[in-house]
């Protein structure tokens, strides 16, 4: 039996951004189904842990409580908004029905407060958008569609699954400055998962970086772009291109993520690791945390 996940820990308070970063694989998006208990059971499951959500043990709840947490107490904006959308309903009705379902407005009201959060996440002549399928939007228009719906009924947390990937690089920034500037406003918790470091320093209290299934670094965002202490966090920084760098070659991290397959006993970087010793091989390191928060999973950090 793989693991995808392994003993992953996150503390997230009211008001706070947390990002979540690691390559393709890492386990980030699994993370965030997770907190919904939106795996697909089979072929996927939980073998240990716990959720609490304000106080609440998640765990115990039926399929119908969680359909009342999910949207009204926790959204989430998915990486692929097309896709994330029901195609066969027009965007006001999908963005009236979270209003209707978990806040109980008439439809007169949920009409008009959909064409006020349309207004507020950007899109052009509300009217005539909310009258129209995702086919006919953009991915741009598709997503300022996805994070009216999150935001709609002013959840406690905010979950955003690699909200930018799926757009055009022209409009990732506008995309991000509208998430951030929503949540601030009602001091939501945001849960950002991503594996662009451009996005992170600017926009989070705290940085968690993930590497098959496993924190491996966390800290504040100067202690990760500053400080960094694990090779992995270091190599994710030094592949990030650079403005003056054309006609150098980029940096990359040689090999590849393990799979949730294969048996990891000891150092899950220890086959990429340009500092490994024969200690990382043979045993796991643990997770040792200084006093300001910064912490790191590493038998030979760096000291800097």
């Amino acid at each position: 039996m793989g693991k995808v996940l392994r003993g992953v820990d996150l503390a997230l308070e009211e008001g706070q951004t947390l990002a979540l970063v690691g390559e393709s694989g890492c386990g980030k998006s699994v993370t965030a189904l997770s907190v919904l208990n939106l795996l697909p059971q089979p072929p996927m499951s939980k073998t240990a842990g716990r959720i609490r959500f304000e106080e609440r043990e998640m765990d115990g709840l039926s399929e119908l409580d969680w359909r009342r947490v999910r949207g009204k107490e926790i959204g989430i904006v998915f990486q692929d908004p097309v896709a994330s959308l029901n195609p066969v309903f027009t965007v006001g009705d999908q963005v009236e029905e979270a209003l209707k379902v978990h806040l109980g407005l008439t439809v007169a009201v949920a009409k008009k407060r959909t064409l006020e959060l349309l207004t507020q996440v950007g899109l052009p002549e509300p009217e005539r958008i909310a009258g129209q399928y995702p086919h006919q939007l953009s991915g741009g228009m598709c997503q300022r569609v996805m994070i009216a719906m999150a935001v709609a009924c002013e959840p406690k947390l905010l979950i955003a699954d690699e909200p930018t990937t799926a757009l055009d690089v022209t409009v990732q920034a506008q995309i991000l400055d509208l998430l951030f500037q929503m949540t601030q406003k009602s001091k939501m918790a945001v849960l950002l998962i991503t594996h662009d470091l451009r996005i992170v320093r600017n926009h989070t209290d705290r940085v968690v970086i993930l590497y098959a299934g496993e924190v491996v670094e966390e800290g504040m965002p100067d202690d990760i772009f500053l400080h960094a202490q694990h090779p992995y966090t270091e190599g994710l920084l030094a592949a990030m291109p650079t403005f003056g760098q054309q006609g150098k070659p980029l940096t990359s991290i040689e090999g590849a993520v393990p799979s949730p397959f294969d048996t990891l006993t000891a150092c899950v970087f220890a086959d990429r690791c340009p500092k490994v010793q024969e200690k990382c091989r043979k045993e796991k390191p643990l997770f040792e945390s200084e006093k300001n928060g910064h912490g790191v999973r590493c038998f030979y950090p760096s000291k800097k």
